[in-house]
């Protein structure tokens, strides 16, 4: 082929596509219908049986509207589970908007405190560049969380409920990106008088964060006073907690405990290394956000044991992946696309990561398993995109779509063998910031 499209390479396209009449064929229905729905896989759908010889749920799905926040809805439902047990109910929230609030302003100082530390670089730098473009961003980690939760607490979503910004959070991000760049080219310009000028800097700058958050989304409570009648009609009273107190009492697992395995195919990526991402994180002084690097086989058998012992599973993925929500169904082969197009699609898991065909994008719970013969064949998901989705909010994910497009679990660190709770104490190895296992929380 010439360098260029020429008239005649483009009329013997034009050719070769009008003479096959499967191509016409799926042009008629392409342009009439969605594409998934041609591509999908009948047998597959008929064949995904949604009943699981482990299934744990038994409550309503949350709803995390127009908003990126997954990994704290999941975060949250997770905790639920003992605290709705602790307490007595059938149906419990913690407040979301609670957690997103301080996380929201602990990654403004996180972002400046990167600015004061960057400030001597062009601003073309690559990583500067990337902080500029990350600010404000919705998502994040297993870790983010649990240091959410251990600096700042819960409260019952009633003591601060769903805002329209809480739930549709484009228009308030878009206002922090401004306020937050603004800041950056402040900070910066202070950090040429030094380092307590760039701080004094900063700090006026969180004041405004702090004030546009307390618009938008409420003022979260220092205390409250909780109170409940139980699923049994008896009534409970706890009196005036704050939000550490509160989540002292009615969390009941060990979150720092908690580490997160992540399958990272690439060659640049050995197995059984630890890795954290430049720059991910939100509350500074918290432990980083680091990953355990792990074959899928054992990722697979810590979900697996853990929801037969009882406990819902954390994990991320990319969600846009071979998914219907109209049948719930998630499965590597779940649409034929390599038919209705006439190729075939080759990259692997590690070659997508590479090439930026995928990442992390979303965050929720596995809270079921289909074991038969000691082979899992499906998963139960909850998600937290509301009940109109899936069947009921909740769907099922066939064992071949784990290992395609599921990257990480938070696990407790007893699940893992010997050796691989000693490499959780070596450095880690750096990854750069725009790396793709930093994109949850992006």
């Amino acid at each position: 082929m010439e360098k260029l499209l020429t008239a005649g390479h483009l009329e013997l396209l034009r050719k070769e596509f009008v003479e096959n009449p499967a191509y016409r064929l799926a042009q008629n229905a392409v342009t009439r219908v969605a594409v998934d729905d041609v591509a999908i896989n009948r047998e597959i759908v008929n064949s995904t049986d949604h009943s699981l010889s482990t299934l744990l749920d038994d409550w309503k799905v949350t709803n995390q509207e127009r908003s990126g926040r997954c990994w704290l809805f999941a975060g949250l439902n997770l905790l639920r589970v003992g605290a709705m047990k602790k307490m007595g109910l059938k149906d419990f929230e913690f407040s979301q908007n609670y957690a997103m609030f301080w996380d929201k302003i602990e990654r403004a100082n996180y972002f400046l405190e990167a600015v004061v530390e960057t400030a001597d670089r062009d601003i073309d730098d690559r990583t500067v560049a990337y902080l500029l473009q990350s600010v404000a961003d919705d998502g994040g980690q297993w870790n983010m969380f649990v240091a959410i939760v251990a600096k700042h607490g819960l409260v019952p979503k009633s003591f601060m409920p769903e805002t329209n910004s809480s739930s549709n959070t484009s228009r308030m991000n878009s206002v922090l990106r401004n306020l937050l760049r603004q800041g950056a080219r402040s900070v910066r310009e202070a950090a040429t008088r030094g380092l307590d000028a760039a701080r004094a800097e900063k700090a006026d700058v969180l004041e405004v964060i702090y004030r546009v958050l307390c618009i938008h989304l409420g003022t979260p409570p220092d205390q409250f006073d909780w109170q409940w009648t139980d699923k049994d009609r008896a009534f409970h009273r706890d009196g005036v907690l704050t939000p550490q107190e509160f989540a002292a009492k009615y969390v009941d697992l060990p979150l720092a405990d908690y580490v997160c395995l992540v399958h990272d195919p690439r060659r640049s990526s050995p197995t059984g290394r630890t890795f954290t991402v430049e720059y991910l994180g939100n509350v500074l002084g918290a432990p980083p956000v680091t990953y355990l690097n792990v074959d899928m086989p054992l990722i697979k058998d810590i979900a697996s044991r853990t929801l037969q012992q009882g406990e819902p599973v954390w994990f991320g993925c990319d969600v846009g992946k071979m998914m219907s929500n109209d049948y719930a169904v998630w499965d590597a082969k779940l649409y034929d696309l390599p038919a209705v197009y006439d190729t075939a699609f080759t990259l692997t898991k590690a070659d997508r990561l590479v090439f930026h065909e995928t990442q992390m994008t979303h965050a929720m719970l596995f809270t079921g398993v289909d074991v038969l013969d000691g082979v899992t064949r499906r998963w139960r998901v909850e998600n937290s995109w509301g009940a109109d989705r899936g069947k009921d909010g909740f769907y099922t994910m066939n064992d071949s779509w784990f290992d395609e497009y599921v990257f990480e679990i938070a696990a407790r660190r007893g699940a893992l063998p010997a050796d691989l709770q000693q490499a959780l104490e070596t450095e880690p190895i750096v990854l750069p910031a725009w790396d793709p296992m930093g994109a949850l929380a992006r």
